[in-house]
C-alpha cells in the first residue's frame, strides 16, 4: 500500500498533549480514524480552536508528524474515556495559519466555505498539500516522503 497523508482536526491545546505524548487521537478518541492511519502515513493536525470547548480561533495547522508502527491502542484517562491512540513521530514545525494557504491547497473545493472540509475531523490530502503545508510550517520532511 503506498503512502498516504491525512489532516486531523483537534484544539490547539489537545494537539500540544499529543505532541508532548508522541501520539494523536483523533475525532475524540475513536478508533475508526486511527485505523486509517498506516505506518509511514503523513499527517497535519489543522486546529480551528486554540482551546478544547473554547471560542478563541486558532485556525492554523498546528503540528505534523509521521504515523508509528505500533497499531492503534487505548489509554485510560478518566474511570468513563479510555479514548484510542496512535504513535506518531512529530518533526519540528511552527503554527502556519490556514487561510493563506486556501488558494492553493486542493483539497479545499470552495475557499469560500473552507471550514466545510474539517467538519469530520479527518481528510486525506494529497501529497502536494501535505508538502505545501509542511513548508509553511517550516518542517522538513524526511526524503523518503519525497519520493513519491
Amino acid at each position: 500500500m503506498s503512502r498516504r497523508y491525512w489532516i486531523g482536526v483537534a484544539s490547539r491545546d489537545h494537539v500540544g498533549r499529543g505532541v508532548a505524548g508522541g501520539f494523536a487521537q483523533l475525532c475524540h478518541g475513536k478508533a475508526a480514524p486511527l485505523a486509517r492511519l498506516q505506518p509511514g502515513d503523513g499527517l497535519v493536525y489543522y486546529s480551528p480552536r486554540e482551546q478544547f470547548g473554547a471560542d478563541t480561533p486558532c485556525q492554523c495547522f498546528t503540528a505534523i508528524g509521521i504515523v508509528q508502527p505500533r497499531q492503534p491502542y487505548q489509554v485510560a484517562m478518566a474511570p468513563d474515556f479510555t479514548p484510542w491512540r496512535r504513535d506518531v513521530q512529530f518533526l519540528p514545525a511552527h503554527a502556519a495559519a490556514i487561510r493563506p494557504l486556501l488558494p492553493q491547497l486542493a483539497c479545499i473545493a470552495d475557499p469560500a466555505h473552507w471550514g466545510y472540509s474539517f467538519r469530520f475531523g479527518q481528510q486525506q490530502i494529497s501529497a502536494a498539500d501535505f508538502g505545501l503545508i509542511a513548508q509553511a510550517m517550516g518542517a522538513t520532511l524526511p526524503a523518503s516522503m519525497l519520493t513519491e
